[in-house]
């Protein structure tokens, strides 16, 4: 047995963003003693009770699953302290209370995906892609008190392609960041990863949540940076506008710099191929979109089924 196989390891994460991560740990053969995630929300017409991505990975591997409300809970902690980890690993989790990610003798290893110390918070992914970088990444890094802070471990750099939605990008990051883990619990293992303080400047870029407000799109915005702005939010949460009074959500777009005519917000169309809107440099082609109530289509299918007022 290699000796990363041997580490005491509880897992935490919830979304789909997570799984590749605990398969790739638990395909290596690590030992993983708990697998912590959200507890089962309600959801759908039916409300009825949907489990985590993590949850429903580590269930078909048998993994011991934990679901507290509250991670200050003592019974919860108590449960946790008695699982004797060498070391803990977060991806995709909430925010941990020292207590908990204190507790083993390794401490808490933490996936993010951006290059710390850039991009800092709940919404990396979507923010590179807003911003129009070109390059963002991965990093694993020791949990402290201020979040997203801790000692960089190790990290991996991942090209964003001009026409990257958010979605592509999480696809692509996920498993970059897994081998990424992997690697790291193998050098914390054998003692061969060196953790580097990360450093501080004003020129830093964050990483907030993401508001309604954030995905309404401003028109008086650069084509570029409308375009931006739509792919990041590209599946999800996605950017909106308004069409004739009900909320429109674009999926895809295409950017058409040139002179346009109209004022920043107005459209062209002819009900048929396309449906344009105005920037002050440009128009942005929509490509696919959902109008409020209705699915999802593309652009020639919506324009055949929509009636102009």
């Amino acid at each position: 047995m290699e000796k990363f196989q041997s580490l005491r390891i509880v897992f935490m994460g919830t979304p789909e963003f997570a799984v590749a991560s605990l398969q790739a740990l638990v395909e290596a053969g690590c030992n993983i003693v708990g697998v912590i995630t959200a507890p089962d929300k309600e959801a759908g017409r039916g409300m009825q009770l949907q489990q985590s991505a993590v949850k429903k990975y580590a269930a078909s591997k048998d993994l011991n699953v934990l679901q507290p409300e509250k991670l200050k809970n003592p019974d919860f902690l108590a449960t946790l302290a008695s699982l004797n980890a060498d070391l803990q690993i977060v991806v995709a989790f909430r925010m941990l209370p020292e207590l908990v990610w204190n507790m083993p003798p390794m401490g808490t290893v933490n996936l993010h995906g951006s290059l710390l110390p850039q991009y800092r918070g709940a919404a990396p992914i979507n923010w590179a892609i807003i911003n129009g970088e070109q390059e963002t990444g991965v990093t694993t890094f020791k949990l402290q008190h201020e979040i997203d802070t801790g000692n960089i471990l190790l990290s991996a750099q991942i090209p964003i392609g001009d026409n990257d939605t958010a979605g592509e990008l999480h696809d692509r990051m996920k498993e970059v960041g897994a081998n990424l883990l992997l690697q790291t619990v193998k050098g914390l293992a054998d003692n061969s990863i060196t953790d580097q303080p990360q450093t501080f400047s004003a020129d830093l870029k964050h990483a907030p949540k993401i508001f309604t407000e954030t995905c309404e799109i401003n028109w008086q915005l650069t084509v570029a940076e409308v375009y931006n702005l739509v792919r990041g939010l590209s599946p999800y949460p996605t950017a909106f506008t308004t069409l004739n009074g009900k909320k429109l959500k674009i999926y895809q777009a295409e950017k058409i710099i040139s002179v346009t005519g109209l004022a920043a917000g107005q459209y062209e169309t002819d009900q048929k191929t396309f449906l344009h809107f105005a920037c002050p440099d440009g128009f942005i082609a929509v490509k696919e979109l959902q109008l409020e109530g209705k699915k999802k289509l593309g652009i020639a299918e919506f324009l055949r089924g929509y009636r102009w007022p």
